[in-house]
């Protein structure tokens, strides 16, 4: 009975441990955030295709607002 509190206690103690980082700082440094918008970096090998895909889906979902494009879903926007 008493390993059961002492682990109970003692797991408690680690989760509020874990609310005392705040303020939360950015991990990356201003002048380090260059390197990390290079084009190397993105998930997509075709970034114009990509943009190509978002238009169609924003044109065709735009007349029910799933997307951030406004418009109908005719394609005339």
């Amino acid at each position: 009975m008493r390993l059961i509190r002492l682990c109970v206690v003692s797991i408690l103690f680690m989760l509020l441990g874990a609310c005392g980082h705040f303020p939360l700082e950015p991990w990356v440094a201003p002048y380090e955030r260059e390197y990390l918008a290079d084009e190397i970096m993105s998930f997509s090998r075709d970034p114009l295709a990509n943009k190509y895909r978002q238009h169609v889906y924003d044109t065709r979902e735009g007349a029910r607002g799933a997307g951030i494009a406004s418009g109908g879903g005719c394609g005339c926007n």
